[in-house]
């Protein structure tokens, strides 16, 4: 039986370099995404909960999760890169400069968009459910159309709630890589048609990389909240879900920075985790390239992407300490777990539990987990319906 697990020892030295000036930095007069979340008017600081019981059974220092089960009235961190990614795509589509304030307010893009006589403008995405909805919600928020193909083995309640947000529906006859597919035929098409996808592939990398950055709220909101549980300490170790890998290539640009270690805030060891139905990251870490494989049905379906980011691999396998395997009953059980806990995750939210009790078990001297160690786990969403595994 394949390990569950993959170490990736050349990661625990590397950094990562910007190439340019960060954009969070590089002009006082400057929209970052972490001012442009704030003065949406559904901005909440998501919450930190510290597990000290979990910590102390497994020989923990701290174990603390970052709660995203309730972002923007949404139960997913993903509205946090799709709602700038949206924002900027558009803004860019239309010509008009993002960093005016007065385009984020309800409705001003859409007025914008009639005023040009792009009535016919749809912003086009793919999802595995809460990518979607976010996309939807802030398609209604900002006036603009949104289509969202879904692929065909979704649950009808996740696709009537992607609806229920404003946007069409298009389910397609494959999984999600085939209506990544559909929705780049159909933008190729159709000139009134924009792409605003949280994957990259050549040629499309723009709006990927805005995703990554709407990402950076979640982390500079951590950061201090880390710091305030643990009576000023940083996170030795972050576990992070992994599906086309923006997230987590976000999680590793920011843990691994240059440029934090250079002004003395301490980086840390990355652990990434997958379904069993779509480890498309361990397999490319194991080919040593970008390997895509054959997705099956998982309770995590956030994460059930068969093929990488191609912005986010790089950054991955150079980056990623560790590529955990968690399946669907282990995942269940972390569910259950941090329910006993007063936490309430869904299966992705859950599966970074999953994966630090596997570390523990099988790799804990080889990760450096110890008695000293700070760990946040990303609980990316919150509880949802799933069939329980037997």
């Amino acid at each position: 039986m394949p390990s569950a697990i993959y170490i990736n020892p050349p990661a625990r030295t590397w950094r990562f370099v910007a190439r340019q000036p960060s954009s969070f930095n590089a002009s006082p007069t400057r929209l970052t995404p972490h001012d442009f979340h704030r003065q949406l008017p559904f901005y909440n600081l998501a919450p930190l909960h510290s597990l000290p019981a979990v910590a102390a059974s497994l020989g923990l220092s701290h174990v603390l999760v970052k709660d995203e089960s309730s972002r923007f009235g949404l139960p997913a961190f993903k509205i946090l890169g799709a709602s700038w990614a949206f924002y900027r795509a558009v803004c860019e589509h239309l010509g008009v400069d993002f960093n005016r304030t007065e385009f984020l307010k309800s409705g001003v893009l859409g007025e914008v968009v009639r005023e040009r006589g792009m009535n016919g403008l749809k912003v086009l995405t793919t999802t595995e459910g809460n990518w979607g909805r976010a996309m939807a919600k802030m398609g209604a928020y900002f006036g603009v159309d949104t289509v969202v193909y879904v692929p065909e083995h979704m649950v009808e309640e996740t696709r009537e709630l992607i609806r229920e947000e404003g946007a069409e529906v298009v389910v397609v006859d494959g999984d999600y890589d085939y209506a990544v597919a559909a929705v780049m035929k159909r933008a190729e098409n159709d000139d009134r048609s924009l792409m605003v996808m949280d994957i990259s592939f050549e040629g499309y990398e723009d709006v990927q990389k805005w995703v990554v950055e709407g990402y950076q709220t979640m982390l500079d909101e951590s950061d201090e909240q880390v710091t305030l549980a643990t009576g000023g300490k940083f996170a030795t170790h972050t576990i992070v879900p992994v599906g086309c890998g923006s997230i987590a290539q976000g999680v590793v640009q920011h843990c691994k920075s240059e440029e934090r270690e250079r002004n003395g805030t301490a980086t840390g060891a990355v652990i990434a985790v997958e379904p069993i139905t779509a480890a498309c990251l361990k397999a490319s870490l194991e080919n040593g390239k970008a390997t895509s494989v054959k997705t099956g049905i998982s309770i995590m379906c956030g994460m059930n992407c068969g093929t990488l980011s191609t912005a986010a691999w790089p950054i991955l396998q150079a980056g990623v300490d560790a590529s955990i395997v968690v399946g669907e009953s282990e995942a269940h059980h972390a569910v259950l777990g941090l329910d006993e806990l007063a936490v309430k995750a869904g299966p992705c939210g859950a599966s970074t539990l999953a994966a630090l009790r596997i570390a523990c078990t099988a790799a804990k001297a080889k990760l450096r987990l110890d008695e000293h160690s700070v760990v946040v786990l990303n609980c990316t969403e919150g509880p949802r319906g799933y069939i329980i595994p037997t």
